[in-house]
């Protein structure tokens, strides 16, 4: 995702104040936008919207949401002014001003720094146009690296406790292109994670179409992620969107909550009491803090070989953990009792501190605060917390005087699980914390058998068999007939397919391992049948229908009739299905020229996605290749590139010294 950037400015040619024309149009094309590009930056002009639609929506919604605006006031142009004050009134960051040569400054700017270039005859003057373009780029990315520092807004600088409305609610109008796109791929987002698919969420991650969104957009990728156990990746995602957004309250729990899972434990601690110490009420730091601490004191007693005494004995004694971590919680429920899952957090290790050492030091505090985690959770009114919320009242029907209460309880729980094991089996283990230390044992192996039960009957995420290896292949399609320059005569067939086979015998490919490529006549098809020859899974995944990828790479080469045979062939053999790219993902995404984004560039990331979304320690890279340039985008050499700055493992089968 690029940053995007809108620039406000007059069109076409405009008479300066001695009545001298200046060409605005070239002004841009020559030095705004190119400077900008340049930066890696998306640009748009007012005049460049090609939707049909109601104008004033769209350049509010342009103004609101853009990263930056840049604003060329040589003339007083109103619109120019206006757009200003629209961008000033709502945005603290984010603003470049640029000038041609004029009489006087405007007073409201006179100050504020500005970039002027100069003109001769009306247009950009050719003897400095690289200097102003460089120092266009250059301004353009400090004030984005700065995004967090000096505000660019008078107004924000004069109402310094004047805050920014939330971008979320800045719907303006029927400017509804941003809203719609955003939604669709959030709803994308949300079935890919329900369908244990990290890969498409990692691809559509770099697809969110609303650049100014990007901060909820990682937000929601990284959260998908996490929730799937995919800790590292749910990492990367909201490292993304603290680049952005810093001081994203929501952005840096979630971050620390992956520490936490990686096993950064010191700096997720670190992070949770930043943001405490920032905002001693913010519940979601305390309940984190909470976490941590209970986590820790389970790992000193949960030692494997220790019998259910040791564990006892050894919980007891880590007692001073046990105790902050139910300071922790209490305090987050104190701060917002609506929170009930710190609630019953604190609750139950109330419970379990006065089972292990008799000590009734919490019963009174216990006892007001199950009330409260009662009334809590029966008030739930969100769906997306309604497992959560009945799983609460289950933990405190353990804590009753009937069994068959806590089996209702968790019952009702599953049903409103929506499938996913993966929540089922996150409850499951905060009960086995309960069950290895004996508390209340007939009411535990009640909750423990429903979800059993329940667990047993669902299927488990794919995501639970895990390759040995993982094989990813990119290589050259058999030349097609008349091919000018020969890339992989017909003729090479056997040396190429001798050698894949060989590089996968080196790699110890085997029945437990994973192969993924495309299904292209070639080098892709010649990898497909070395795996299934070696028992080898293999998964096809294809940037288009069927119909166009054979259409497309497959008949094209010499032979094609006799490679779609092949191809056929090898299909049937499958015991993975293919996945089709445009059925899982959606349509390619368009660029900001309308254009759509190659599919096969598409498809490579997706390719690299899924394999590393088995883990960057199993992926081998091997690829049959030139080390040139391909025919068009989405190429070997985008894979080579991709995968070389993810994980580095490549076995280079270099055509150009096999034949």
């Amino acid at each position: 995702m690029s940053l995007h950037v809108f620039v406000a400015m007059p069109f076409g040619k405009k008479p300066d104040s001695t009545g001298q024309p200046i060409d605005f149009d070239r002004i841009y094309a020559e030095l705004i936008r190119p400077a900008l590009e340049d930066a890696g930056l998306e640009v748009l002009r007012a005049d460049e919207e090609r939707e049909a639609g109601d104008i004033r929506a769209d350049l509010f919604q342009e103004l609101l949401l853009a990263d930056l605006v840049v604003a060329d006031l040589t003339l007083d142009n109103p619109n120019v002014w206006y757009e200003l004050g629209v961008r000033h009134a709502l945005r603290a960051r984010g603003v470049i001003l640029v000038q041609g040569p004029r009489p006087t400054q405007p007073f409201d700017i006179y100050t504020d720094r500005k970039l002027c270039y100069s003109l001769v005859d009306g247009a950009p003057d050719p003897a400095t146009l690289a200097i102003y373009r460089k120092a266009l780029g250059d301004m353009a990315r400090s004030t984005l690296t700065a995004w967090h520092g000096s505000k660019t807004s008078p107004v924000y600088n004069l109402l310094p406790y004047l805050e920014e409305p939330d971008w979320r609610r800045l719907r303006v109008g029927n400017a509804r292109e941003y809203w719609e796109n955003y939604e669709e791929w959030a709803t994308r987002i949300e079935v890919a994670r329900k369908g244990d698919r990290p890969e498409d969420i990692l691809v559509l991650a770099d697809e969110a179409p609303a650049t100014a969104l990007r901060v909820d957009a990682h937000l929601k990728a990284g959260e998908a992620l996490r929730r799937m156990g995919h800790f590292r990746f749910a990492l990367e995602q909201f490292e993304l969107a603290l680049e952005f957004a810093p001081d994203n309250y929501e952005a840096a729990r979630q971050h620390a909550i992956c520490l936490q899972r990686t096993g950064r434990v010191d700096e997720a601690r670190a992070t949770f009491k930043r943001l405490v110490g920032v905002d001693p009420e913010h519940v979601g730091a305390w309940e984190r803090l909470g976490c941590l601490d209970k986590e820790e004191w389970a790992a000193a007693w949960r030692l494997p070989g220790s019998t259910p005494e040791q564990m006892r004995s050894d919980a007891t004694y880590e007692e001073a953990q046990l105790r902050e971590a139910i300071r922790s919680y209490s305090t987050a429920f104190r701060i917002c009792p609506g929170h009930y899952l710190s609630g019953i957090n604190a609750v139950m290790l109330m419970q379990v501190y006065r089972d292990l050492t008799g000590d009734p030091r919490h019963d009174a505090e216990a006892a007001v605060m199950s009330g409260g985690v009662t009334w809590a959770a029966s008030c739930e009114r969100d769906e997306a917390n309604a497992y959560l919320a009945k799983v609460c009242l289950g933990w405190l029907a353990i804590l009753g005087d009937d069994p068959a209460a806590v089996g209702t309880a968790y019952r009702e729980a599953i049903a409103l699980a929506d499938n996913d094991w993966l929540a089922l089996q996150t409850t499951y283990g905060h009960l086995r914390v309960l069950a290895d230390l004996g508390f209340r044992p007939e009411y535990v192996g009640v909750a423990l058998a429903t979800l059993e039960r329940a667990m047993q009957r669902m299927k488990p995420p794919a995501s639970q068999w895990r390759p040995d290896k993982v094989f990813l292949f990119a290589g050259h399609m058999i030349d097609s007939p008349g091919r000018p320059e020969p890339r992989f005569p017909p003729d090479k067939e056997s040396i190429a397919a001798e050698r894949i086979g060989a590089a996968l015998d080196a790699l110890g490919a085997g029945a437990d391992d994973l192969a993924i490529a495309q299904g292209a006549a070639g080098g892709d098809l010649l990898f497909a049948e070395a795996c299934l020859a070696r028992g080898v899974r293999f998964q096809m995944l294809l940037p288009l229908p069927e119909p166009e990828f054979i259409a497309a790479s497959v008949l094209p080469c010499a032979n094609g009739e006799a490679w779609r045979r092949r191809y056929l062939a090898l299909r049937e053999r499958l015991t993975l299905a293919p996945r089709i790219m445009p059925d899982e993902l959606g349509p390619l995404p368009r660029d900001r020229d309308g254009q759509t984004i190659d599919p096969f560039e598409r498809c490579n990331l997706w390719l690299l996605y899924s394999a590393l979304s088995q883990g960057i320690d199993r992926v081998r890279f091997i690829c049959l290749w030139n080390g040139g340039g391909g025919d068009g985008a989405g190429g070997t050499a985008h894979m080579v590139k991709e995968v070389t700055r993810r994980t580095g493992q490549v076995t280079w089968l270099d055509t150009r010294t096999l034949w």
